[in-house]
């Protein structure tokens, strides 16, 4: 070997023995430092108890499209929850837009009127005092986020639901709802000149809850996540089109946030 490349050989080697006697030791338990989850924020539910046969209604959905247009559809997500008389005949027969489920969480919250209704479960109050609380409540930011995947088998009409939750903002213990909601449903409404439209077009109702009339147990630790999957056979008068799945985690506090997952990519049709 020529003194020349003998020489770089050697520099060479005693690099590598100073780069590898500068690398300080790390404990196995000092290698990974926790960083907190980004802040999210916060989408507003509103549950709106409504019926077709009642007058003021209408005025209460002009209201929930009116804090759409301001705040947006992803971040203000009504669901339309046909119960109580109103959604029934002079006789007791119950129209096509009111559901069991609904009868059950109008006499949950032992409501005796309507329109009526709740901005993130905080508290039962009339539509009017809606646009306050919205407001108050898209200020804040979240502590869980939730990621919704929607799949459709044609043939069978079973919808699958898959995500996942993730707590970003301390841990998080409640209960994750998932229900159906239809828009652009034409069916008559009593307006508030007592008139009868026959072509009123419904938007957000509800449907039926996916996985329980009050959902399903979850606790998620900061910065873990859980995932869910469940699945629903369409009924045949429902339009694929125009459903979508609201998502929302909630507990003794309230709801904790919410999203929405249309199946396809139509927005919903308003009046005229």
């Amino acid at each position: 070997m020529n003194t020349s490349l003998s020489h770089k050989l050697t520099a060479m080697l005693m690099l590598a023995a100073t780069m590898l006697c500068s690398c300080s030791h790390i404990d196995d338990d000092d290698r990974l430092i926790y960083v907190k989850p980004a802040a999210v924020q916060r989408a507003v539910l509103i549950e709106d108890f409504t019926g077709q046969r009642c007058v003021n209604c209408p005025s209460a959905t002009d209201v929930i499209h009116q804090l759409e247009q301001q705040y947006g559809t992803e971040a203000v997500i009504a669901v339309g929850i046909h119960s109580g008389p109103f959604s029934r005949s002079p006789k007791g027969t119950r129209y096509a837009l009111g559901t069991d489920e609904g009868d059950q969480y109008f006499a949950h919250w032992q409501l005796d009127r309507q329109p009526i209704g709740m901005v993130n479960r905080r508290r039962v109050t009339d539509y009017t005092e809606w646009a306050t609380q919205v407001y108050n409540e898209i200020q804040t930011t979240a502590p869980v986020s939730i990621d919704l995947t929607t799949k459709l088998d044609p043939d069978t009409r079973t919808l699958t639901i898959a995500g996942n939750l993730m707590a970003r903002d301390g841990n998080v213990t409640g209960k994750l709802q998932l229900w159906l909601v239809e828009d652009s449903i034409q069916a008559f409404q009593y307006m508030p000149d007592n008139s009868t439209n026959r072509e009123y077009v419904h938007n957000h109702v509800f449907r039926r809850a996916v996985n329980g009339t009050w959902g399903e147990d979850v606790s998620i630790a900061e910065g873990n996540t859980a995932l869910l999957e469940s699945h629903i056979v369409l009924d045949e008068q429902w339009n694929p089109d125009k459903l979508a799945v609201v998502a929302f985690v909630y507990n003794d506090t309230g709801v904790l946030q919410a999203t929405r997952k249309y199946l396809h990519d139509n927005q919903p049709q308003q009046q005229e």
